[in-house]
């Protein structure tokens, strides 16, 4: 699913305008993003959690050449499934 058919979804599902739930969705994606930036998670119970890993510097190689390149250390965001998602995807209950 893309972003309009996330929209196009939303929108059945509330019984809104495609309008209105583009700016849903646009408005949780900046909060997500704003949020992540600061470094704090987010945590909706059973769904999961939106986070910041940081990654430490490493080293690594150019395919091509076999050059040893240095990669700096990095923050990444993440998704960990709740357990009600968990078990939806499954086709379990929880």
């Amino acid at each position: 699913m893309n972003r309009k058919e996330l929209v196009e979804a939303l929108s059945k599902k509330t019984d809104s305008t495609k309008a209105d739930a583009e700016r849903n969705v646009a408005a949780l994606i900046d909060i997500v993003t704003a949020t992540l930036k600061k470094g704090d998670t987010i945590s909706l119970v059973g769904f999961g959690t939106f986070k910041v890993n940081k990654r430490a510097a490493r080293t690594g190689r150019n395919p091509q050449t076999g050059a040893v390149l240095k990669i700096k250390a990095a923050k990444v965001p993440a998704f960990k499934a709740g357990a009600t998602l968990k078990a939806a995807v499954n086709g379990g209950k929880k």
